[in-house]
């Protein structure tokens, strides 16, 4: 049983990987898109470095680790699109009536996210090094920065299924993922540290899940390892990753009893 879920789940995600390497335009603005984020919030907001206070050398070295998050957060967030779209082209009943478990297809869409945040990642980190961007953990700091990165799009990866389990139109998914979206990077400390933040919103900031995953990355790039809050981030994203697959299961089962 358990090596069929996990065949089936790697199959759901070669699927979603074959359909992600067909999309051109979707790879070139994967590509571009954290160049323009890097050149242009670097450069907006670099005269914050020198506030008192600022716990970065330079505004880019700061703003690097959040711009990993913000990617994983908009790649993991429109994941439930999948759905949308398999059920609107009529894949999702074919899929249904494979000999499949339907907890391997949220999974299987997971660890396809998780794929593509890895690319991702990978494509930040050699553009922001290019860049002059420092980081002060070497390789092994470089893979833990793309496991919290992981983690973390599991996390929003099982709320948009979630949501994508529930909502049959594209449109309304769109909305309701748009309406979380901007609060949850606004209220994290992705482009601002806490201590610039008014009291109410860094307690809000510290239950974000992006902060569990932006701290301790941002701790690699900028000053080196720090074991306890490393730990605490990934066990933290590890729960709430959990959780909220196994309400995308329970969700998507649901809505196609």
């Amino acid at each position: 049983m358990k090596k069929t879920f996990l065949a089936d789940t790697w199959w759901v995600a070669w699927r979603e990987w074959k359909h992600f390497t067909g999309q051109k335009v979707r790879i070139i603005m994967i590509l571009v898109q954290p160049f323009i984020w890097l050149v242009l919030m670097g450069n907006l907001f670099t005269r914050l470095a020198d506030l008192p206070g600022f716990p970065a050398n330079n505004y880019l070295d700061y703003m690097a680790p959040g711009v990993v998050t913000m990617v994983t957060l908009f790649g993991g967030i429109f994941g439930g699109m999948s759905i949308v779209w398999d059920r609107r082209l009529g894949f999702l009943n074919k899929l249904m009536a494979a000999p499949i478990s339907r907890s391997a297809v949220v999974s299987g869409k997971m660890l396809a996210i998780a794929l593509q945040t890895a690319i991702q990642v990978c494509i930040i980190f050699v553009i922001a090094l290019l860049m002059g961007v420092s980081f002060k953990t070497g390789v092994l700091g470089f893979v833990m920065v793309i496991v919290l990165a992981c983690l973390l799009s599991l996390v929003f990866g099982g709320m948009s299924l979630a949501f994508g389990a529930m909502i049959t139109s594209h449109e309304a998914l769109m909305a309701v993922m748009n309406f979380f979206t901007m609060p949850l990077m606004f209220t994290s400390n992705a482009m601002m540290p806490l201590a610039f933040m008014p009291d109410w919103l860094q307690k809000v900031a510290k239950v974000n899940p992006l902060s569990y995953a932006i701290n301790p990355i941002r701790t690699l790039f900028l000053t080196g390892w720090n074991g306890r809050e490393l730990i605490q981030g990934v066990v933290v994203l590890i729960i709430v990753a959990f959780a909220f697959g196994f309400l995308a299961s329970r969700m998507f089962k649901r809505s196609l009893a």
